[in-house]
Parts: C-alpha cells; structure tokens; sequence
C-alpha cells in the first residue's frame, strides 16, 4: 500500500499534453498494483485513438520507475466512458468540436459551382501547411465528399462518439459514410438541423486547428444551422463568373451578413479554360464576375480557378488534385487561397 502511494504522488509529475494538467487530478489513473517490484498501472485516455497515448506511456513508466522499489512497469490503456467525459467537459455545448479552433465554411448560393471540389482541396491546402484539419460534409442532401475522397467505409462509436475516418491526412465526416449510395435523404428541415449539430457534438474531431465545413448551396436551414451553432465560423463563397451564379450569391452574402456571421472571401471558379491550341484564356462563363461582386458587397477577393480538367478527374477518381497534381497551376492559387485563410485566421486570433 506504501508503495501505491508513491506511484500516485509520482504521477501527480506526469501531465496529459493536451488538457495541460496532471493525470492523477483528471482521474485518468485507475489500478495501481504491485508485486515483487513490478508496477501494473491502468490509465484512462479521453479516447484510445489519443495520438500523444504513447508520449503520455512513457511519461508514466518514467515517472513511476522513479519509485524505491519499483524495478519494472507495464501500462495498460483503457477509455474514459462518456459520464467521465461530461464531468471533464462541462461548458461546451457541442463537444465534439471543443478543442477546434478556427471554423472555414465553404458556401454557394447556388448549386454546381464545384463548392465541395474547393472544400476538400482547401482543406488539403491547410493541411499540407503542417496544420491539424477537418473536414465536415454538411451538405447532407447530395453528400459529394465520400466519393471525392474515395472512401467507402463507415465510422466506429466509441462512447457513443463518432470517430470520423482519416485519409490524406484528414479527419473526415459525412452522412454519405452511412447511407447507401444510391439511398437518397428524405429529410425536412428540423432533422437536418439536428444531423449537423450532432456532427458538431458528437463526432470527436479532437485537437483542430481548421474544420472546413461543406455547406449545401443555398440559404437553407443547414446553411442557418452551421451559422448559428459557430458563432465564430468564416465564410468562403464559391461562384462561377455568370450572372446566375452571381445573384445567387448575393442572396447567400446577405443571409450570413444578417446572421453577424463573417464573410472571408470570395472565390471564382470555372473562371476561364486554357487549350493548348489558343494562346489566350477561353472565357466560357463570362470573365470577372467574382470580382466585380467582391467590390460590389465589400468582401475580398480570393482567387480565380480555372476548368481543369484534371481537377474533375481527381474528383472522379477520389484523389484530390492537391495529392495527384501537386505542381499545377491550378494547385498554385489554391495554396494562395489557403495562405488567405491562414492569414485572416491570425487576424481574428489577434
């Protein structure tokens, strides 16, 4: 017993790297057994899937090492269950995306402007920039991410916690990940709000520094749900050049304007197609539609994209042009349009 104490006042030493505080005070240790100077410890994680569990196991053998008496150490994991969880998190009220700290939503006023081709290929441009991203599909009427993605299978629950599924270094969710593929949403309006807000609460997104959110086109109650559940978010607004595309957009400006919600920017895409056997840009939807609207509505000007055809391909194929073509020009503004994001992100931080 005398021994036991020890180890506990050792581990009041080691530290849980992202809440900042010593593992014995977050109750995280469970067991602590001895026998003939072996140490067996069993230490409850936040979550299993922690990516410092390692760094926090070594911390622990260290420490309890320390010991008179204590010649070896095993350290078995286990999970805290969700009542832990709540007790540990009491404030937040969505937790999934409490340790998030800075929200992108990817808008459009109208449908078939290529806005989730810009989500998934701005979140990639973030996180090839050494951030931690997300990447939500809240477009839950025509999820298109799964398929841009390439991926198939469906999220595990740990806890009653969604663990969003991970590839091209993304955390990744959508409600296309647990539908059929040929099973169409047949939802009103208040369903929907509460799908994407138990995106928001329950899926564990953990440590984030950008959740890049793909909006559905429009002003619908996802678009006012996403605006009211982060009062903190930013608005990328995807338009191609016509005047169709343009007057849609306005509507959607206008409607985040009213809801204080802040409007980043504006990107253009489609914006012009080069052939290689005409020396000048082939403007096939009109020229300069997304900037003349970002003087119009006071709202930056992000970049221009052109028709790249291997843009749709990477799409099709579920590899994001940032992973296939990564020297293209078209990549080339989309990492511009990603260091304007991480460039307001630290204004707002200010």
């Amino acid at each position: 017993m005398n021994e036991e104490r020890k180890i506990t006042e050792a581990l009041k030493t080691v530290y849980d790297p992202e809440l900042k505080k010593s593992i014995v005070e977050l109750q995280m240790v469970r067991n602590i057994l001895v026998s003939d100077g072996h140490a067996k410890i069993t230490i409850a994680l936040t979550t299993l899937r922690c990516p410092l569990k390692e760094q926090i196991v070594e911390s622990v053998k260290e420490a309890v090492r320390t010991v008179q008496g204590i010649s070896s150490v095993d350290v078995e994991l286990t999970a805290m269950s969700k009542d832990e969880l709540d007790r540990l998190f009491p404030r937040h009220p969505l937790l999934g995306i409490e340790k998030v700290k800075h929200f992108i939503a990817v808008a459009s006023g109208k449908g078939g402007v290529g806005k989730t081709t810009i989500a998934v290929n701005l979140a990639m441009a973030l996180g090839q920039e050494g951030f931690q991203v997300g990447l939500l599909d809240a477009d839950v009427y025509g999820p298109s991410i799964p398929v841009m993605t390439g991926i198939s299978e469906r999220p595990d629950v740990e806890n009653e916690m969604i663990v969003p599924l991970q590839k091209f270094g993304l955390k990744i969710m959508s409600i296309g990940f647990m539908l059929d593929e040929s099973q169409p949403v047949i939802w009103r309006g208040p369903l929907v709000s509460n799908v994407i807000r138990q995106f928001l609460d329950t899926v564990m997104w953990g440590k984030l520094d950008y959740l890049v959110v793909d909006l559905p086109p429009g002003t619908g109650d996802p678009s006012i749900t996403i605006a009211q559940s982060l009062r903190d978010a930013s608005i990328v607004v995807v338009t191609t050049p016509q005047n169709v595309a343009i007057a849609d957009v306005k509507k959607a400006i206008s409607m985040f304007r009213k809801m204080n919600t802040r409007i980043l920017g504006i990107v253009e895409n489609m914006s012009y197609f080069e052939c290689s056997h005409a020396e000048e840009k082939i403007e096939i939807f009109g020229t300069g539609g997304g900037e003349k609207l970002s003087h119009e509505v006071d709202v930056p000007f992000l970049g221009a994209i052109p028709i790249d055809i291997e843009l749709r391909k990477g799409g099709d194929r579920g590899v994001p042009l940032m992973v296939e073509a990564p020297g293209s020009e078209t990549v080339k503004v989309l990492r511009e349009i990603a260091g304007k994001v991480i460039s307001h992100a630290r204004a707002v931080a200010r």
